[in-house]
């Protein structure tokens, strides 16, 4: 449900609804407008159905959220979110393009893609220092210290970072080192995860699962926003079917879906969704065309050697280029690299 709240609305006012909202054993969330204030409220439909809401002072109006996914709804709120992290504007009219290796291996490496996909135009690095593998003998990253090799990178580029949590008992690490926590396809109903990561202000990139409808991709986000982090970035990589031929398909009218149901940025990961290096570019292109607020590339200095998922994998060199491709399909649809 959600409650309008009048123009004149004072504080003493706001405040006086929101504790009644907890003695009610409600939560609420507040989103200020541009014309607005509006206040979300979680909780027992039987208990906001029979309460005289609309009584309050300072309330203008008290309207239903029809979607499953309250806080995560364009009803509770119509402005699109821009997440900053360190200047960086995630949901703005520039794409964020984050970018790096699948797997931190080595520092000079990290540091070196790291430069170079900074001078390519890249604004966010990407880098799994842990990495949830299909099988039990697949190099599974350098854990804690892969992540203070992506540190050392920020420190040198002064890019952000975003990496990949598996357990909760990371967390405390986490919000110490990177600047993004990413929640992988295997873990996107990962309730305890979502929870987690939920409770703190810390930008979380949460990806889409491998079978997982609209519907239950938006309620993990959900689980997520009612812990009362707003920071969520939604990342389409590519869904499970019946296709061979590549690794994943690219679910492109995901995009323009999400961004209808939802405020949250929607970024796009092309080097999963297809897991081959030839189709990043194309699949990339696609995406911003079709409204992605930013993208999430796999690039490696020397992709035959990687040590995860190096057939998806672009080189510096394909990654400046295709900067430059992206460039003229941003313009044309009203966006900037």
């Amino acid at each position: 449900m959600i409650i309008v709240l009048k123009p004149d609305v004072s504080q003493s006012q706001v405040d006086h609804i929101i504790d009644r909202l907890r003695d009610l054993g409600l939560k609420s969330q507040i989103s200020t407008g541009q014309e607005r204030t509006i206040i979300g409220v979680i909780g027992d439909d039987r208990i906001l159905h029979s309460q005289p809401l609309n009584a309050l002072p300072g309330v203008e109006s008290v309207l239903p959220i029809l979607a499953p996914w309250k806080l995560v709804s364009r009803e509770f709120q119509k402005e699109g979110t821009v997440i900053d992290v360190n200047g960086v504007r995630i949901g703005d009219k520039k794409l964020a393009v984050m970018a790096g290796p699948c797997a931190v291996e080595r520092l000079e490496l990290t540091l070196g893609i790291a430069h170079e996909v900074k001078a390519a135009g890249a604004s966010v690095l990407r880098g799994g220092a842990y990495k949830p593998r299909t099988s039990p003998y697949s190099f599974q990253g350098l854990g804690r210290e892969g992540l203070d090799y992506l540190v050392e990178a920020r420190k040198q580029t002064g890019l952000p970072v975003v990496s990949e949590i598996l357990d909760t008992r990371d967390i405390e690490l986490f919000l110490e080192k990177a600047d993004i926590i990413q929640v992988g396809t295997r873990n996107m109903q990962n309730f305890e995860l979502l929870k987690e990561v939920g409770a703190y202000d810390k930008p979380v990139l949460l990806k889409r699962g491998l079978s997982a409808t609209i519907k239950e991709f938006l309620l993990s986000a959900e689980y997520i926003m009612s812990r009362g982090n707003r920071n969520v970035i939604l990342c389409e990589r590519g869904i499970r079917t019946f296709e061979t031929q590549y690794r994943n398909t690219l679910d492109l009218a995901a995009i323009p879906t999400l961004k209808k149901l939802s405020h949250l940025p929607v970024i796009v990961d092309p080097s999963h969704a297809t897991g081959k290096w030839d189709l990043v570019g194309p699949m990339s292109k696609a995406a911003v065309a079709a409204g992605a607020d930013g993208l999430l590339i796999e690039v490696h200095s020397n992709p035959e050697c990687a040590l995860c998922d190096g057939e998806e994998s672009i080189t510096p060199e394909k990654f400046k280029a295709l900067m430059h491709d992206l460039a003229a399909i941003a313009k044309a649809v009203g966006r900037e690299v």
